[in-house]
């Protein structure tokens, strides 16, 4: 093939849809000239952080709603439906934004695949302030059941898509450490969470603004994310080459040790690569051509060929398996029933000030995730695991075994007097250093690396493979905030805390048994683990 241009193209050539030829001349001369490895890069570009911050404030959101409702169940009294909640009707408030969540997660994997990333964050925002509004605002029960409906479904949406935005964008060498990032702002939401609830604990109605002020952070988002732009690895598959390079320009713009220009066409050339392996193995062609002229049949047989690949190709269902299997031990191991009824808990054991004591719980929870942060891409995820959940299983047991030697009020009893029934407060503090000690190994490892799913399935079936793990995240958060309060009146809190023990000892065979370590490799490496 001939040179006609006194400038280096990025691709050699191409064929009709603008990808380019693996079998033309100059391939390989051409990738052994611009193939670098990220791996030499020593520090991300400021651009990939402000990615990073502004996405990962859907975490905070995510948080907060998951933090608020815990001080909001105890401070509503009878200012719903004029009557005091029933077992049942906390039940059904707290459990049905995991439920909604649940409905909104694979379709987002859907809407995110055909509009892109960033605009079903935008939709999410949207969501979370109609729904923060909404709770503000009702007076009765299921009205306030609607309102944590509607944010359900925009904690779905953004728990689902701001992970994959992120390791879509990020630099493998640092994209463990960009995706505990949306972690770090969902247990800083939490503290946020817990010091609203305290403040207005004492408020008339100040549940109310609990609740409310969950639209603001959402309206900033909102506002951020529309000069933000798409990933370049969506904006290769509807066939804008062009705007995804300078996505990756911006991206790799002034990193450290690795020469940019050459990166850049380096990573793109990657992710050409590997659409075209995917599109021979999946028999697809046309992949880059506007969608949306084929009609909405074209768009339900693309969805179902995906479904197919992913089920039906090796390395795939092992990907599903393990994302699936990681995203349901983070919620049977029974850590959100803290963060949903922590204050109940600390109530019922008698502390004075259950939302304040509440704190500590999210305060560890954000300050081990630091400690996730600094080594989850060092350590790497297998291994942090397996170090982190034997930690989260002495602290569960340690609470099942306090909780047997303590006499807790009934619940036709008042639930503040739980102190005055025991001699001492010695088995109520183990209680509450039991759930730190369990709450530190969580956040150190199964808090976030369940998140790291995306970097497990190839391009072709991220988002449906990323959003069928998310809905498995949050069918297991709907069981868990729905039989928490009934497992502790059927079972008794120390039969509870000992089923969530076993939940983690069997996640830590799991992981032992299945999962490989991917800490280091770029995302269209991470596939080829898991392939026949």
């Amino acid at each position: 093939m001939a040179d006609t241009a006194t400038t280096e193209p990025l691709i050699a050539s191409t064929d009709a849809r603008g990808f380019p030829n693996e079998f033309d001349g100059r391939e390989e001369e051409m990738e052994g000239e611009d193939e670098v490895d990220e791996r030499n890069m020593v520090a991300p570009g400021k651009f990939i952080w402000i990615l990073t911050f502004c996405a990962g404030v859907s975490g905070l959101l995510f948080g907060y709603d998951t933090g608020v409702i815990s001080s909001t169940l105890i401070s509503i009294n009878s200012d719903l439906s004029s009557r005091p909640l029933t077992t049942l009707d906390k039940s059904l408030i707290t459990s049905c934004t995991s439920f909604f969540a649940l409905l909104a997660s694979p379709l987002t994997g859907l809407l995110a695949d055909a509009f892109g990333r960033k605009t079903v964050i935008l939709t999410a925002d949207i969501l979370f302030i109609l729904g923060a509004i909404w709770q503000a605002y009702t007076s009765s029960v299921w009205g306030m059941i609607l309102g944590r409906s509607i944010v359900g479904a925009a904690v779905g949406s953004a728990s689902f898509v701001v992970p994959l935005y992120i390791s879509e964008l990020a630099p493998s060498p640092f994209r463990g450490r960009l995706v505990v990032v949306s972690s770090l702002f969902i247990t800083g939401g939490q503290v946020v969470a817990y010091v609203v609830g305290w403040m207005f604990s004492e408020t008339a109605h100040g549940w109310r603004w609990m609740v409310g002020l969950g639209a603001l952070p959402a309206a900033i988002q909102c506002v951020m994310m529309w000069w933000m732009p798409e990933t370049p690895r969506w904006l290769v598959r509807a066939g804008k080459k062009e705007t995804a390079k300078k996505v990756l320009g911006q991206v790799y713009a002034k990193c450290q040790g690795v020469d940019e220009r050459r990166l850049v066409k380096s990573v793109l050339r990657n992710v050409e690569k590997e659409i075209l392996e995917e599109e021979e193995i999946s028999g697809e062609s046309g992949i880059g051509r506007d969608g949306g002229k084929a009609g909405w049949s074209a768009k339900v047989d693309k969805v179902a060929s995906n479904f197919n690949q992913l089920v039906k190709v090796g390395g795939n269902r092992r990907a599903l398996i393990i994302a699936c299997m990681l995203q349901a031990a983070q919620q049977l191991c029974g850590f959100n029933s803290l963060m949903y009824f922590s204050a109940t808990i600390f109530s019922l054991v008698g502390f004075r000030s259950p939302t304040l004591t509440s704190l500590s719980i999210a305060t560890t929870n954000f300050l081990f995730t630091l400690v996730a942060f600094h080594y989850i891409d060092r350590i790497g995820r297998r291994r942090i695991l397996l170090l982190s959940i034997p930690i989260m299983i002495i602290g569960l047991l340690l609470c099942a075994i306090a909780f047997n030697f303590l006499h807790l009020p009934t619940e036709e009893s008042n639930t503040t007097t739980g102190a005055e029934q025991n001699a001492t407060m010695f088995w109520p503090i183990l209680i509450l250093l039991s759930m730190i000690l369990y709450v530190a190994g969580y956040a150190v490892g199964m808090g976030n690396v369940p998140w790291q799913q995306s970097e497990l399935f190839p391009l072709s079936v991220r988002s449906l493979g990323s959003a069928l793990a998310t809905a498995t995240n949050w069918g297991s958060n709907t069981v868990v905030g729905l039989t928490f309060l009934p497992m502790m009146d059927l079972f008794t809190p120390m039969g509870t805390f000992a089923v969530y023990a076993a939940v983690c000892a069997a996640a830590q065979w799991a992981v032992w048994r299945i999962y490989p370590e991917t800490v280091g490799l770029g995302l269209e490496d991470v596939s080829g683990l898991l392939k026949d």
